[in-house]
């Protein structure tokens, strides 16, 4: 990744401070340590922010070519990937 770039992840990428410095995520909360009003509120600006990307993941998962294994040419799955944000983006102007 790149050092400018700011990556926002969820709490699965725990480690990922280890190879790009410039990334944030939520913070956890455990037994013992209640979250703050500031901790919650920077937990729901950073699930705001990625809320777009997760639903234009979700849409192109509704064509199975993300969810499942991809059985055709290796050569086209770039094309056919291409092709398919394309109705996304488009479906998403028109909406």
């Amino acid at each position: 990744m790149r050092k400018e770039i700011t990556a926002k992840v969820d709490t699965g990428y725990l480690g990922i401070k280890k190879f790009h410095a410039n990334s944030e995520h939520p913070i956890k909360r455990s037994k013992h340590h209640k979250l703050t009003k500031e901790e919650k509120r920077h937990n729901r600006e950073i699930s705001s922010q990625r809320v777009p990307n997760e639903h234009a993941i979700g849409f192109l998962k509704r064509f199975k070519i993300l969810a499942l294994p991809y059985r055709n040419r290796r050569k086209r799955f770039g094309l056919r990937l291409n092709l398919l944000a394309g109705i996304c983006n488009f479906d998403l102007a028109v909406a």
